[in-house]
Formats: structure tokens, sequence, C-alpha cells
């Protein structure tokens, strides 16, 4: 998960400065899909309230309060002392992105990474159906940009990783300072291992 600001070059590795690198701890933390919800609403369109956030996902009021307690408490989010007054909070961000860049957390913690990269699938689903909802309304340039696709590959794990770095380099160049008419495109990717392995009959 690497949500940032669309004007910014796209990161290929953490910067300590404005990232967060997950551990088991925060893993667990992010493990459920309205708070990485409320992580990415806050990072992509600043600092809010959890009114204002719970209009936003469908939610009460009650619920997006108790995920943003239990975000601020792991250190994903921290109240905003400028829009913050005696009866309402405001909550903005702690870090620019968030990385999964552990590889021995994958094995130490495989429920939570399990349910943290369910979540993130929840967001992108919903992300996808929202810019189809959109898609009738756009202009008829931006409207001829949108695709989906999937390509079936056949890598070993060192190609795949290969491929990874690649993909992140070619997205680094878009952009350093984008022009005027550019707008936020989201570019999702998934890397969905299919092991033969897992359809073998263990007896």
């Amino acid at each position: 998960m690497t949500t940032e600001h669309p004007r910014h070059r796209a990161p290929l590795h953490p910067d300590p400065a404005t990232d967060v690198v997950l551990d088991a701890k925060g893993l667990r933390a992010l493990a459920h899909p309205v708070r990485v919800q409320l992580v990415s609403l806050l990072r992509t369109h600043g600092p809010s309230t959890a009114t204002r956030l719970a209009e936003r996902l469908g939610v009460g009021s009650g619920v997006t309060s108790y995920h943003l307690r239990q975000l601020g408490a792991a250190g994903f989010v921290e109240e905003d002392p400028e829009r913050g007054n005696a009866r309402e909070r405001w909550w903005k961000a702690a870090h620019r992105a968030t990385w999964f860049s552990d590889k021995e957390l994958m094995d130490q913690e495989p429920e939570a990474t399990a349910a943290y990269f369910g979540s993130i699938a929840t967001l992108h689903a919903l992300r996808t159906q929202l810019a189809l909802s959109q898609m009738p309304f756009m202009p008829r340039p931006w409207r001829h940009t949108l695709g989906l696709g999937d390509h079936r590959l056949f890598l070993t794990p060192e190609e795949t990783e290969r491929l990874k770095t690649e993909l992140r380099e070619v997205i680094s160049r878009y952009r350093t300072e984008a022009p005027e008419d550019a707008e936020q495109v989201l570019l999702v990717t998934h890397f969905l291992p299919e092991p033969k392995a897992l359809d073998e009959d263990p007896s």
C-alpha cells in the first residue's frame, strides 16, 4: 500500500522521513478494511473528522471514531491541532505511504498478512467500482484511457521480483512535476502466484 500525493514522484524505496514500514504490530493494526480505507482517505484528501469520514464510507461515526483511535494508537494517524476544537476532533495521516517490505513478516504473521492484503483488495475493488460508475460522465479523452486487464505469465520467483522492480522503475518516471492539465490516475498492480503445489493432492 503506497498511497501518496499524485503529483509526487512514485518512490522506489521507503523514505524514513515520510513513510512507514510495517512491523508485526502495524500489520495487525491495519488488518481491517475500514482502517485501510480511513488511512487512504486521509492521505488522499487531507485531514478530516470521524463524521465526515463516516459519510464517505457509509458507516456510522462511532465506527470511524473507534478505528481512528486504534490507528492513532498504532501511529498511522494523529490529531490535527490546527483544525480540532473542544467539540470536534480532526485527524490527519501520519505518513505518506505504507510499505510491506519485510518478507519474513509473511511467515511470522500469515493470518494478519492475509487479512491486510484482503483489506487492500477490498479498497481496490471499491475504487474500481467508483471509477466505472463515473465513467459515463468523464470527459471523452479520460473515458478512453480507462482500461482493465490481466496477463497470465509463467515466471520463477526471481523473475517475478525482477518484474516488480522494473515496473516500479517505470512508474517512478511519471512524474516529478505534473503539467497543469494532469489529473489523478490510480494504477493498481497485483502479483498473484498460482503455484502448482497448491493443486496437488496431499494424500
